[in-house]
């Protein structure tokens, strides 16, 4: 963290001009990244962090967000508040400046920040810009400063109403319908945001208050990204209570680590570069991993746990079951792609290196238990991947994976065009018969699965070898798996989930889609996977060959409630003593429990027929989240899954036990 500095020293000259503020309105999506939910919230991020990089820069202590009342968010930050004084090149005060130019901001030229994670300092004029209105509030210098924004476009200068014995900015903007789909912020999605801002940010308190609902939430985390590992590793067993941790500065590049492994047989580490989440790593990443993996190997081999003949573990085994956060602040980071997905500085890979080689190598020496339990978990998993290697080489050899051969209860469609085709994964034999003989053989498949899939949170890769749904699963899709993965196998652009609308369906879909985020999930990522909705009822009318299937409850109910008003409105009589579906005008009410229950034909047009059927898309919008959950769901700590279980099963209409 930088020195605290003399607050005067941040002024008008250190604010750079770039370029005007006109495009903005007109291409909103080259800004903000789209007009939709995401694009809303990044407005959001933008002003909250400007905040982080104030207390980056030593100056803050806090950001408080707000959702007001009457749909505005208001960001308040303890900093030394945006300067005042008129700007040299625009001849206005530095506010608006900031306010109203695009790429204008204490991030450009010197003497503004040395590291910063905002969008290049033009997040506040983009946000006045696509605000309906927006107030700015200053603290500074013994003055408070207020001005009003619209649209972009200042409704007066700023003014002095008041004095003040602190510092801060305050901006409350009010986004402009006209602009987004949707001006409706989510507050669990900013709690995430502020949660992880207090991550990594040492020191800093957050919070999120909604003056609707009352709801206020804060966080302050004197442990930083110790905390955040600790975070992450709830629900799995870690293999020693010890969080390594270090915080070195080298040639201006702060580096800060913390690691701890626990039983899991996957790895979870993030990257970040001036806070910024890096989910495709870098150059930071890259030394990490290099220096992990020689640290761990010199060790086991200095005390002999590796024995002279044996081959070096493989950092794919030295990783197995390790939390990790990785965060570099650096001046001018260099990323690749506009998103900052990936950290391309390379004078950061050494340093981290760097940092590593040393301190934790420290880390072992000085905690022998640790590193043994350590070094022993990465045995383990090379003994692993030697017999997953094994099993893949034997099933290989048989040409079972190579597509020469499909699984012999898989019913292909006769399209070659993989954007075309598409696969069912059906519960059951039976239901598995019925899907068979109703499908659209050109371009549906039809893969049955029977009983329970295997749960590969609690596998590895030479166990998921040698389970038959899931050789015939990998060997159906055509991607291969781990190393030989490749997306460019799919054969089916769209796999769909099929199973029955009850508590074994619902368990067997989470399975699938546990095998897909862990090992798959290039295949989610794509939009490829699904999940097919059969209907939960048939209202039968009398005298007719067709019947009208329904979804779900909520849309039962509306049905019903039409067809009884429409009746009545007709003229019709209504016998109000009967069940709600006789009032309706309907002679029967059947409600499906199982796929099997259906025949080819109303399997088809129910929920099959492209025509018709109703398809939910898979999507991961927050990994980490999704992480924890299927960690929850799928792990073996009970009470957690207990807990998860109470705590949403009020969000579940119809269950069957």
């Amino acid at each position: 963290m930088a020195d605290k500095k003399d607050k005067s020293a941040y002024s008008a000259e250190q604010i750079t001009v770039l370029e005007g503020l006109e495009p903005v309105r007109k291409r909103p999506g080259m800004y903000i990244g789209g007009t939709g939910i995401e694009g809303l919230h990044h407005m959001v991020w933008e002003i909250v962090d400007n905040g982080i990089d104030e207390a980056l820069a030593g100056y803050a202590t806090s950001v408080d967000v707000t959702l007001t009342a009457d749909g505005g968010v208001r960001v308040i930050d303890n900093g030394r508040g945006i300067p005042t004084d008129i700007h040299p090149k625009t001849g206005k005060s530095t506010v608006e400046t900031v306010l109203t130019v695009l790429h204008a901001g204490g991030k450009f030229g010197d003497g503004g920040y040395k590291v910063s994670g905002g969008l290049h300092g033009v997040g506040s004029s983009v946000v006045n810009a696509l605000s309906e209105r927006l107030h700015v509030t200053i603290h500074r210098d013994g003055k408070i400063h207020e001005q009003d924004y619209e649209r972009g476009a200042p409704k007066g200068d700023l003014k002095v109403t008041g004095k003040t014995d602190q510092t801060s900015t305050e901006i409350t903007f009010y986004p402009d319908a006209t602009i987004f789909q949707s001006i409706e912020f989510s507050y669990d999605t900013i709690l995430d945001r502020l949660r992880h801002a207090a991550y990594l940010t040492k020191g800093i308190r957050t919070s999120l208050t909604d003056e609707k609902t009352g709801q206020r939430y804060g966080f302050y985390f004197e442990g930083g990204i110790q905390s955040y590992v600790k975070h992450l590793n709830v629900g799995k067993e870690p293999v020693d209570d010890d969080i390594f941790y270090v915080d070195k500065t080298v040639d201006d590049v702060q580096v800060e680590v913390s690691l701890q492994y626990t039983d899991a047989y996957t790895e979870t580490i993030k990257t970040f570069a001036n806070n910024v989440l890096n989910p495709e790593g870098g150059t930071h990443l890259t030394g990490f991993r290099a220096a992990l993996t020689r640290v761990v190997n010199d060790y086991a081999r200095k005390n002999g746990l590796l024995k002279e003949k044996e081959e070096n573990l493989s950092g794919e085994d030295t990783r197995e079951g390790i939390t990790c956060i990785v965060l570099v602040k650096l001046p001018d980071p260099q990323f690749e792609g506009q998103t900052k997905g990936k950290l391309g500085s390379p004078e950061v890979r050494g340093i981290v290196e760097q940092v590593m080689n040393e301190y934790f190598n420290y880390y072992l020496e000085e905690h022998p238990q640790v590193a043994r339990k350590i070094v022993g978990k990465a045995l383990l998993a090379a003994r692993a991947r030697k017999a997953a290697r094994a099993a893949r080489e034997n099933i290989l050899r048989k040409g079972v994976l190579d597509g020469a051969s499909m699984p012999g209860k898989l019913a292909d469609c006769s399209s070659k065009d993989p954007a075309s085709s598409e696969i069912y994964l059906v519960e059951g034999d039976s239901a598995g018969g019925s899907a068979k003989s109703g499908r659209d053989s050109k371009t549906q498949a039809i893969l049955p699965l029977r009983g329970k899939v295997l749960n590969v949170e609690r596998a590895r890769l030479d166990k998921m070898l040698a389970n038959n749904e899931i050789l015939s699963l990998i060997k159906a899709l055509g991607v291969g798996i781990e190393d030989s993965f490749s997306i460019d196998g799919l054969r089916y652009h769209r796999i769909i989930i099929m199973t029955d609308a009850d508590v074994d369906g619902s368990h067997i879909s989470t399975l699938l889609m546990t095998f897909f985020f862990r090992y798959m999930k290039e295949v989610i990522d794509g939009g490829h996977v699904y999940l097919a909705k059969p209907p939960l009822f048939e209202l039968v009318k009398a005298g007719r060959k067709t019947s009208r299937f329904i979804y779900d409850e909520d849309e039962l109910e509306i049905v019903l409630d039409e067809e009884i008003a429409r009746r009545v409105t007709e003229g019709t009589k209504v016998d109000t003593s009967t069940e709600r579906y006789k009032q309706a005008g309907y002679v029967e009410q059947k409600r499906y429990k199982g796929l099997g229950e259906m025949d080819a034909e109303q399997l088809f047009e129910t929920t099959m027929n492209p025509e018709k059927r109703v398809l939910v898309q898979v999507k991961v919008e927050d990994a980490e989240r999704a992480d924890s959950i299927f960690n929850k769901l799928m792990g073996t700590e009970v009470e957690l899954r207990k807990s998860f279980i109470q705590t949403n099963a009020k969000f579940v209409k119809d269950l069957d036990i």
